[in-house]
């Protein structure tokens, strides 16, 4: 059994029963569940106002839970890193305190690992996640009790039929016999999080790392203009891998002519040496995996079997 606190520093929960569902199913799974005195807080469209937030992931860094699980993402955290207590939150990871998000929770999690070095997990929120109506996805929970028992070592996935087009030829050579980076850092996120980070002490700068991406409710054109910066800056060409996970929530139009995200992928292959693959069980889907944010891990993949290690 494990310690939980949830808490809520991003936007306000607005569906209070996935709220209640999620801590019930958790506590269903066997765990001990600690909910912030104002995770249900509202002040325009955060949960409580930036004070207020602040003070929450404070005492999610002085809970001493074994994992710290925000409620929902949505918008709310770029604005206060500057403020967040940084040491308290490195001191925490150190005793053991796993934190734990999704989306909006990408800019807490790089500004740690640019601040302390420290590592978060990308994984679930409470509400979108165990709240569902109906069971929670299997994958997820699966993992996530992986992590919570301390044996979560790594997360594998099928690449796409048509994923090794266009990566460099050394790569696809080597596919077959087996392709792999070793003891690189596991960074990344949701895309538009981390673009706002760009220019700011909260971006980190890992070299020859391996940067995991995803986004929601964006068309493939922005999500272009996004990867076209991180181009631009040097970002991408820095890493020895590249990672897409889901893209999801957004409708092409007539307009569009055929422009997709697989025009996208196509295209970002064009751009860089780095190879890029797809399929990552992560971003704003039910079956999501938990990806250790700062970790060092090895990428292997072999045909079109895909596997990150960290254990």
């Amino acid at each position: 059994m494990s310690h939980i606190y949830i808490y809520s520093p991003s936007s306000a929960v607005r569906e209070k029963a996935a709220f209640r569902r999620g801590i019930a199913r958790l506590k269903a799974m066997g765990h001990e569940v600690e909910v912030d005195q104002d995770a249900l807080c509202s002040f325009q469209r955060f949960a409580g106002d930036d004070a207020c937030r602040v003070a929450a992931v404070g005492r999610a860094a002085a809970s001493g839970a074994d994992i710290a699980l925000i409620s929902r993402g949505g918008y709310g955290l770029t604005r206060i890193l500057p403020a967040l207590p940084y040491r308290q939150l490195s001191k925490a990871i150190e005793r053991g305190t796993r934190f734990v998000g999704v989306s909006d929770f990408t800019a807490l999690q790089l500004a740690v690992l640019a601040r302390t070095g420290a590592t978060t997990w990308a994984g679930p929120a409470l509400g979108a996640d165990f709240g569902v109506e109906g069971e929670p996805d299997d994958i997820m929970a699966a993992c996530f009790d992986d992590l919570a028992c301390g044996q979560g070592e790594g997360a594998g996935w099928t690449l796409p039929k048509a994923d090794t087009t266009g990566l460099p030829a050394s790569v696809t050579a080597a596919l077959e016999r087996g392709w792999a980076v070793k003891g690189a850092t596991l960074w990344g996120g949701n895309l538009s999080v981390l673009c706002s980070l760009m220019g700011t002490p909260w971006m980190p700068a890992p070299d020859k790392g391996v940067l995991f991406l995803e986004d929601v409710n964006e068309h493939p054109y922005r999500i272009e203009r996004m990867l076209t910066q991180l181009l631009q800056a040097g970002v991408i060409d820095r890493q020895k891998a590249v990672l897409l996970g889901s893209f999801t929530g957004y409708k092409t139009v007539p307009h569009d002519k055929g422009f997709k995200m697989a025009t996208v992928v196509a295209w970002l292959r064009q751009q860089t040496k780095v190879p890029v693959f797809t399929g990552l069980p992560y971003g704003h889907v039910p079956t999501k995996v938990l990806l250790p944010v700062g970790g060092k891990v090895d990428l292997l993949v072999e045909g079109r079997d895909a596997l990150l290690y960290w254990g």
